[in-house]
């Protein structure tokens, strides 16, 4: 890793701050069971399986806290390249524009400068991971019915993040030296993605020639 790289992901340039796993909670252990397999180079493929006996919303639930960390972490290095001057409309290339709806004050899809839709979209993540309701902390407290689609939403809406910053400031990503660490946490996101079909097929388009030689 680069010495600029050291310091900008050392610094920890997150527009907010990590959601945790209390130590001693199964959470936590399986937390770090997916740590692991990411910081000791083993096979992606297999470290997103779903381990033995083990549930699979709490699976889910730690990936998805993790994946918001580093990702918004990602957005975070190039977000000042990312302005309404650069990128005026939340794109993945001429292809496939994003519009933003939360059903609060936008209630129809909304076409939005990338940094306002980035914005609106972590801290939409962000109440939700924050809920008890959709993501108990406490042991024995159960995942709401619907956590599952709540958690392929998110993910969704995430996948949207890696395509802007693919598409348009990877220069930016390479220049830091960072390539290898967003290529690592891109191959872990899609094998987990795809292991348990979170994301339809269709919106894993706008990176497809990239991620057949990638994760192929």
């Amino acid at each position: 890793m680069s010495i600029a790289l050291k310091q900008v992901f050392n610094k920890d340039k997150t527009f907010r701050p990590k959601r945790k796993f209390e130590p001693g909670t199964q959470r936590f252990e399986l937390h770090k069971r997916a740590q692991a397999s990411l910081n000791s180079g083993v096979d992606l493929k297999a470290a997103v399986q779903l381990p033995s006996g083990e549930d699979q919303n709490d699976w889910v639930a730690v990936h998805v806290v993790d994946f918001f960390n580093r990702i918004n972490l990602i957005y975070g290095t190039i977000c000042e390249f990312c302005t309404e001057r650069t990128c005026p409309v939340m794109s993945g290339g001429p292809k496939y524009e994003y519009r933003w709806q939360d059903d609060l004050k936008y209630k129809k899809p909304t076409a939005l400068p990338a940094p306002q839709y980035m914005n609106l979209l972590m801290d939409w993540i962000e109440v939700q991971i924050n809920n008890e309701d959709i993501f108990p902390t406490s042991v024995g407290i159960p995942f709401p019915k619907n956590f599952l689609q709540i958690c392929k939403k998110i993910l969704c809406r995430l996948f949207r993040v890696f395509v802007h910053v693919y598409i348009h400031h990877f220069d930016r990503i390479i220049l830091m030296g960072a390539e290898a660490h967003v290529n690592t946490c891109y191959k872990h996101f899609y094998y987990f993605v795809t292991e348990l079909n979170l994301i339809d097929r269709k919106e894993l388009e706008p990176l497809k020639e990239m991620t057949t030689r990638m994760c192929h």
